[in-house]
């Protein structure tokens, strides 16, 4: 019998459902034996029995949603850094560490598939293109790992390259629409489950194609080339094909490296991610969905590289009008614009017999944190709040699930908005996030350094002081 490659993906609906269910179903059957018997052990006994069976049953779940790639480990990668009420505190951290591994790391295509993928994509030898390259991954993630390759000119690059049996396994991932749907409830209430489950099957696959990504990552360096804080990879076009994506390699420490740094750099940090991420809706028109840290460098030169580019959404500009005037309406506490505004964008029916102080409760909690109007610092307990608003069924907010409901066309920008949220919550980022976003919204001075430096970038580029003045 031949032996058993270690790195293929299964493939099929029930083995990748299979083997989650394993992962996840053993360490609960363990855990309930160990909580039995410790009835017969002393309490500190009991404890410790407890930890090794939590850190050995994250470690189960590391290796399975690990070796099965694709869509598992992007739930796996946003549950490692967002903090929920489903497990006691004194064990949430073992989860936290142990599933925090799979953002930057899973199991490491052999240099042979390499090969092939690369064969696949181009019509010349690898050895005719670069001077070296690399053949261990310099990083690893949920539909490819990345290379570190030298061009014949000499130039540095990042060599993306699909695991060769991905794609049938993340079409079969969505085929289990169930575990994206449990994600979508998490991220809001009254989740519109088929038009949801349809928005993410799109965007999700959309991530198979590297040439799709490559257009996106080129319209964001495009945007951003030159910016004082914001550096975006420029695309080697030549190179980049639908399984390949070749880009500018980029030096950075990563965003654990970050959480050392003294609070200040870590403020700076996180003002500069949540400009990037909500800014890029009025810059652009385009949002980036994908905000685990893995995707982070903090550069030497002060600047935050930003690295993938496979699920973003673009926004019209009634998207954007109606989501500027429901913020309006929160900050000058106008419940009838507020109301109009909602319904606008599909997330309530009739706002006039609808229970608008439920949905402002709710919205205050979920997004007041850069609605509030005043310097907040994001902790961890924040983002706790937050998140059990959206998923604690006893809280009040949770009867809008019964009424309200969450648009398709509004789920990534809901994921960014949580994701970001969560990496301010780990660097405890301090800023008055209102004022920041004002400047966006309604044109208002810049209220920090890194914004005076920004507007005087997109100035000196002819852009206008207000982005949505057409609107």
């Amino acid at each position: 019998m031949a032996p058993k490659d270690e790195s293929a993906v299964p493939q099929s609906r029930l083995g990748r459902a299979g083997r989650i269910g394993k992962a996840l179903g053993g360490g609960g059957l363990k855990l309930a034996g160990t909580a039995g018997t410790n009835v017969l052990r002393s309490r500190e006994g009991g404890k410790q029995a407890m930890e090794r069976r939590h850190y050995e049953s994250a470690e189960n779940m590391v290796k399975a949603l690990g070796s099965l790639r694709g869509a598992a480990i992007k739930i796996a990668q946003l549950a490692s850094f967002i903090d929920v009420d489903l497990l006691p505190d004194e064990y949430r951290e073992i989860y936290q560490k142990q599933l925090g591994t799979l953002r930057a790391s899973a199991p490491p295509m052999p240099w042979k598939k390499v090969k092939t993928v690369l064969n696949d994509q181009w019509d010349r030898p690898i050895g005719r293109i670069f001077s070296e390259f690399d053949e261990e991954a310099v990083a690893a993630a949920s539909i490819g790992q990345v290379h570190r390759a030298t061009l014949k000119d000499g130039r540095e690059v990042a060599v993306k390259i699909q695991y060769p049996d991905v794609a049938d396994a993340l079409r079969a991932d969505m085929q289990n629409a169930a575990l994206f749907l449990r994600l979508g409830k998490l991220i809001a209430p009254g989740l519109d489950a088929k038009a949801a489950a349809a928005e993410l099957k799109a965007r999700v696959l959309e991530e198979l194609d590297y040439e799709l990504e490559a257009q996106n990552q080129r319209r964001f360096a495009r945007a951003y080339r030159g910016h004082p804080f914001i550096c975006v990879p420029e695309v080697e076009t030549s190179l980049s094909r639908e399984r390949v994506l070749v880009s500018e390699w980029v030096e950075g420490v990563d965003f654990d490296t970050v959480l050392e740094r003294p609070q200040a750099e870590r403020d700076r940090f996180g003002e500069i991610v949540y400009r990037f991420a909500f800014g890029s809706i009025y810059h652009l028109h385009q949002l980036n969905a994908d905000t685990h840290p893995g995707n982070y460098l903090a550069m030497d030169d002060g600047r935050v590289a930003f690295l993938d580019f496979g699920m973003t959404k673009r926004l019209t500009d009634d998207q954007i009008r109606l989501q500027v005037a429901a913020a309006r309406a929160v900050l000058e506490d106008d419940s009838d614009a507020f109301g109009i505004a909602m319904e606008e964008m599909g997330f309530i029916r009739d706002y006039k017999s609808f229970n608008m102080d439920l949905l402002r409760d709710h919205v205050n909690l979920t997004s007041g944190w850069y609605l509030n109007g005043r310097k907040t610092r994001i902790t961890p307990e924040l983002v706790t709040r937050s998140l059990s608003e959206l998923a604690d069924p006893r809280g009040k907010a949770f009867e809008l699930t019964r009424t309200a409901n969450l648009p398709a066309d509004e789920l990534l920008g809901r994921r960014m908005e949580t994701g970001v949220l969560a990496v301010l919550g780990k660097l405890h980022a301090n800023a008055n996030w209102t004022r920041i976003c004002r400047e966006w919204m309604f044109a208002e001075k810049p209220s920090t350094p890194l914004g005076k430096d920004e507007w005087h970038f997109f100035e000196e580029r002819g852009h206008s002081r207000r982005p949505l003045a057409k609107l």
